[in-house]
């Protein structure tokens, strides 16, 4: 039996996966745990929130059964997956990769002035596990919404389930430091690299440096920018190993994806030696590029979040999400395989 995928150049690729000792990796978009979704769980935290025009997290889990129907809470830790469990069951990636897009802390301290801000009692992490979780990207523009005491709380927390994460640390050198995940049965590592770019809304000031906790922004989409991700991936990869560059960047809507995001794409492959571009920060699903046989993934949409009683951008189908199962082999880094399963 032979897989098929698509080169750069619009040709089909035949390869024997029986032949291959191929990597499957799932990954997805944004996972938003907190507020309306943290509220249903066993361990909610304090509902008191400081949105514009909400006041009280339970209000969305209102709005929500507005739509849905009556929410018998608590629910259980695997229920906000639905079916998304018994899938991951099904396709037995050797690896899961999410965006966790909210903090995970009891801290009351938020961060003023962002407008929105996430988060989910630190009870709650089995609802990550639920979904066997290996690495949690956290560049992004809501994992320091309960400021520097609330990242802290949440890379304990991960720690203490056996979560690796990257994108975000105690201070800039933690920041930049990837992901390494020996997979098992097979001597390949997969090596996750994160970024959060401006452009998502990321605060400047919420950039890590040498004695102050953040984020690894990414603050432009340079030559000089591609020659130290180039750097940190060279220190690192060893024969066999896959890389990922997890990239949270863009506005929340809209399908174009901008001439720079492409052509930075096409770098970290030509010239930096990644294999797998996971972008994310858009609500929707967005293009998806092969691009010399390894994958481009601009945008993979929200995955889980508290947005359903929310109305406006319908045009956009949001409500609709993705996985993203991508088989690689560790031998070149190409795709051989990828399923998307809505």
């Amino acid at each position: 039996m032979f897989s098929k995928t698509i080169g750069s150049k619009g040709n089909t690729i035949e390869r024997s996966p029986g032949t291959l000792n191929l990597i499957k990796i799932f990954m997805c978009g944004d996972v938003m745990t907190g507020r309306g979704i943290d509220q249903v769980l066993p361990h909610p935290s304090n509902p008191v929130i400081y949105e514009p025009y909400v006041r009280d997290a339970r209000r969305y889990v209102e709005l929500a059964e507005r739509v849905n129907g009556h929410i018998h809470q608590p629910v259980s830790f695997s229920y906000i997956w639905g079916d998304a469990v018994n899938e991951l069951e099904r396709m037995t990636p050797d690896l899961r990769i999410i965006n966790l897009e909210t903090s995970i802390t009891k801290s009351n301290d938020y961060w003023e002035g962002k407008g929105i801000n996430y988060r989910m009692h630190p009870g709650n992490i089995p609802c990550i596990t639920a979904a066997k979780i290996d690495v949690c990207s956290l560049a992004n523009n809501h994992i320091l919404d309960w400021g520097y005491a609330g990242l802290n709380e949440t890379l304990a927390t991960l720690r203490k389930v056996n979560i690796k994460y990257s994108g975000a640390g105690r201070n800039i050198k933690e920041a930049e430091t990837p992901a390494v995940i020996q997979v098992q049965d097979k001597k390949s590592r997969v090596i996750v690299f994160s970024l959060g770019s401006f452009t998502s809304g990321i605060p400047f000031s919420w950039a890590a440096k040498e004695n102050r906790s953040g984020v690894n922004l990414l603050k432009d989409l340079s030559g000089k920018t591609i020659r130290r991700i180039k750097h940190s991936i060279q220190e690192l990869k060893r024969e066999g190993d896959i890389v990922v560059v997890s990239i949270h960047w863009g506005a929340n809507w809209g399908y174009e994806i901008p001439g720079e995001q492409i052509d930075f794409a096409h770098k970290l492959i030509d010239e930096a030696g990644v294999d797998i571009i996971h972008g994310h920060s858009s609500h929707h699903v967005k293009a998806i590029e092969v691009y010399k046989e390894k994958p481009i993934i601009y945008g993979c949409g929200d995955f889980l979040n508290d947005y359903e009683g929310i109305g406006g951008y319908e045009v956009y189908r949001a409500d609709l999400g993705l996985m993203y199962f991508l088989s690689i082999d560790p031998s070149n880094g190409k795709l051989v395989n990828m399923e998307m399963i809505p």
